[in-house]
């Protein structure tokens, strides 16, 4: 047993590493405050001259904050170095590293993450601030579909998720927010943005009381939403979440 678990150690961190040499660094500086935001990125690859490819924001969650510019790619980087999604699904893909201290989308960490305790109108941190500014530079480039960005995030990257999309739901197409909790009384605002939520429910973190009040509420709005929730699944949904049919087919199959 503890060979296997030693040799699944070393097939998880060798992906870990590959995932990390493929992504390329950035560090954003805002020109407005300042503030500056680790990132690792991915260009389509074999551009094309004249043609327009979408954008994927992936948020991490609370486990990968920090300041190596690494930790953020752990869960979901290896999905999009996938030869065949690559192939398939050529797109910029963007991982933002939150940094150590901070609580992802809002300036105060949440006292509960029940669903009606979550804030109406939160401080925005200064992360998701300078988050959005660095997304911007992005929605300026001239081979970026506008009609095509594209949120996922887990646990703390899905709280996140859900506060972009309601400030700016004009910017995306569609959000995967994953065992992540939001006040579903502000979800009308993001009715124009189609969602697929997932969670488990054996959730001990985040109550998936929180992704079923939030399909509701955006199925009461007329969204286009659909809640997927894992039976006997603890905190780590996002892993059957990758693994969902169709999972990066439904996601690039949406546009505004």
């Amino acid at each position: 047993m503890k060979r296997l678990f030693l040799a699944v150690s070393i097939i998880c961190l060798s992906l870990s590493a590959m995932a990390q040499e493929s992504y390329e660094r950035g560090l954003f500086v805002s020109p407005i405050s300042g503030d500056s935001l680790l990132y690792r990125y991915l260009t389509p690859e074999n551009l094309k001259a004249g043609e327009k490819y979408p954008l994927v924001l992936f948020l991490h969650g609370s486990g990968e904050r920090g300041n190596d510019n690494e930790k953020q790619l752990f869960h979901g980087g290896q999905m999009f170095l996938n030869p065949v999604n690559r192939e398939e699904f050529p797109a910029y893909v963007i991982f933002p590293q939150c940094p150590e201290g901070e609580y992802g989308a809002f300036a105060q960490r949440m006292e509960s993450l029940e669903p009606e305790k979550m804030p109406m109108n939160p401080e925005l941190s200064t992360t998701l601030k300078t988050l959005k500014e660095l997304l911007d530079t992005y929605l300026a480039r001239p081979d970026v579909d506008s009609k095509r960005i594209y949120i996922i995030g887990l646990s703390m990257g899905g709280m996140a998720t859900y506060e972009l999309v309601i400030r700016y739901p004009e910017t995306f197409a569609a959000a995967i927010p994953i065992c992540g909790s939001v006040n579903p009384a502000r979800l009308k605002a993001a009715k124009e943005v189609k969602f697929r939520i997932f969670h488990g429910d054996a959730d001990q973190v985040v109550p998936f009381r929180a992704s079923r009040e939030a399909y509701k509420a955006l199925k009461a709005a007329d969204a286009d939403v659909e809640y997927i929730e894992f039976p006997g699944c603890t905190h780590g949904s996002w892993n059957p979440a990758f693994n969902y049919p169709g999972f990066m087919k439904w996601l690039f199959g949406q546009k505004k």
